[in-house]
């Protein structure tokens, strides 16, 4: 009681001037700001909340992953290239996030405006309620419904979308190398261990494979000089080529690349399904694992659409994109599994009040033409949205629950990837109400040394040319270390590099 009479005198008592009138303003903001509730930590989410004005907003995020992922570095971690905590960065550093929830969005309240929601860590269900959404979630790996992916996920076969799955993948690698320098171990299990298939023809797929061909070339060929014979590595594409959205000389220099270094490219092969099989035992005891008389230690075999079989030790599948539980449970208009927007990124038929942007969004019919899901269009939707908010929609009276609020005015396209070079946007291209996505071109790395790049049909102020080899190298981890969010990045990243080159790749597992 004492506290609260204090407060109001001090505010109101001339004689504090200046003070007491930042306190009232700042509690006025506290109380009538706009509440925008952002779903995903990822290019979208991320760099939403943090474009957001947060004077003009309170700004809340909730996503399972309390960091930020650089998704273009995530390759190189899977192999000990770079370290996990080099690519991401915590939700909480974003400056003037009013709160953060580390939760799973289960479910949707239109009506009343609320994000239902469960606690990761001991499930408990909570509410957030919402003046704007925006939803960034995303998508999963999609298995096609494949026989044996999702059954042996985490053993044999890995995702590669999150920080957690290259750790699995690097404990793996080395699981199956340390396990076939045993010698008590055949020949017919050993080359099984050392067999590694990455199934898909995009760029993840691309540059994991030419990253574990560097890391059995220059790491494995010094610790275990006697296996390199045994190791067999497998790239499958159930398409007609590799990397399919690229100029095509630059998607046929990769194929040819890949084969010189004898790497098995299966292109138009699909990958059937993945069975669980078992070695006979030689003495014919009971397996106690199993439980069935005959049978010794289990393998895994990959079929293939041509009829053919392959034994494996480890497979890294990055095929696909399948939308998440949240948007298929959401109750919003779906086309593919995205939720349909309008030419603003606004969802049609909530007055304005959720906007979906990144992977899980599409437009709708006559909206505007399907978008790659690339991070580059969501981080360029998320800069839209982003100036929606903080040019055009911070004078809407959100209290009034049944108006629509007003479509934007003119928002200059996020043409130039560096925040730096921000200014040059309003220079070089036309702004307008609607997203306008720009393509900034695509790169792929080749592991060290090599790569492409795709700037033929780029509308950035460059040369519309196609690169490859050192110099498409070199544009690329120059491009993705410049993009690093916080200074400790842009140190560890080089200092990873160097290390890498000088003393090799840590093979410890932990």
């Amino acid at each position: 009681m004492y506290s609260s009479k204090f407060a109001s005198s001090f505010t109101t008592n001339p004689r504090f001037g200046m003070t007491a009138k930042l306190i009232r303003t700042f509690a006025s903001m506290q109380t009538k700001r706009p509440r925008v509730v952002i779903l995903g930590s990822g290019w979208g989410g991320n760099t939403l909340a943090r474009r957001i004005n947060k004077d003009l907003y309170d700004v809340r995020l909730i996503s399972p992953a309390n960091h930020f992922l650089f998704t273009p570095l995530l390759p190189s971690t899977a192999v000990g290239t770079l370290e996990f905590r080099a690519i991401q960065e915590p939700v909480r550093t974003i400056k003037g996030l009013g709160e953060y929830y580390q939760a799973k969005a289960t479910g949707l309240d239109t009506e009343n405006q609320v994000v239902k929601c469960q606690d990761l860590f001991k499930g408990h269900e909570f509410d957030v309620k919402y003046d704007y959404l925006c939803i960034s979630a995303g998508n999963k790996t999609n298995t096609f419904n494949t026989p044996g992916i999702a059954e042996r996920e985490g053993k044999e076969v890995f995702f590669l979308k999150h920080l957690y799955h290259a750790r699995q993948i690097r404990n793996r690698v080395l699981e199956c190398f340390e396990r076939a320098s045993n010698a008590n171990i055949s020949a017919e299990e050993r080359s099984r261990l050392l067999s590694f298939i990455v199934v898909g023809g995009g760029p993840t797929s691309c540059e994991f494979t030419s990253e574990l061909y560097d890391f059995l070339q220059e790491d494995v060929a010094k610790w275990y000089p006697e296996m390199v014979k045994d190791v067999k590595l497998t790239l499958v594409e159930a398409g007609p080529g590799l990397l399919g959205s690229f100029h095509k000389s630059l998607a046929d220099y990769y194929l040819k690349k890949l084969q010189q270094k004898n790497i098995d490219v299966k292109l138009s092969t699909a990958v059937t399904g993945v069975e669980e099989r078992w070695y006979p035992s030689e003495d014919g005891r009971v397996d106690t694992e199993h439980g069935e008389d005959g049978k010794g230690h289990h393998h895994t075999v990959a079929s293939f659409a041509d009829g053919t079989e392959l034994p494996f030790g480890t497979m890294v599948w990055s095929a696909g994109l399948a939308p998440v539980k949240f948007i298929q449970e959401s109750g919003l208009e779906l086309d593919r599994g995205k939720v349909l927007v309008d030419r603003y990124l606004r969802v049609p038929g909530q007055n304005g009040r959720i906007m979906a942007l990144g992977d899980c969004a599409i437009p709708a019919e006559g909206e505007g033409a399907p978008l790659p899901p690339t991070a580059s269009v969501a981080e360029q939707q998320a800069y839209y949205i982003g100036d929606c908010l903080n040019l055009y929609y911070k004078d809407f009276d959100v209290s009034a629950m049944d108006q629509e609020v007003p479509v934007p005015g003119p928002v200059a396209p996020a043409l130039m990837p560096w925040q730096g070079a921000e200014f040059l946007n309003k220079i070089l291209v036309k702004s307008a109400p609607e997203f306008q996505y720009k393509n900034r071109g695509a790169m792929a790395a080749m592991g060290f040394g090599g790569g492409v790049s795709d700037l033929t049909k780029t509308d950035l102020p460059a040369p519309k040319v196609a690169t490859s080899g050192a110099a498409a190298f070199f544009m690329w981890r120059s491009a993705y270390w410049t993009k690093q969010l916080s200074w400790s990045n842009m140190i560890l990243i080089p200092m990873y590099w160097f290390k890498q080159m000088v003393f090799g790749r840590d093979i410890s597992r932990f």
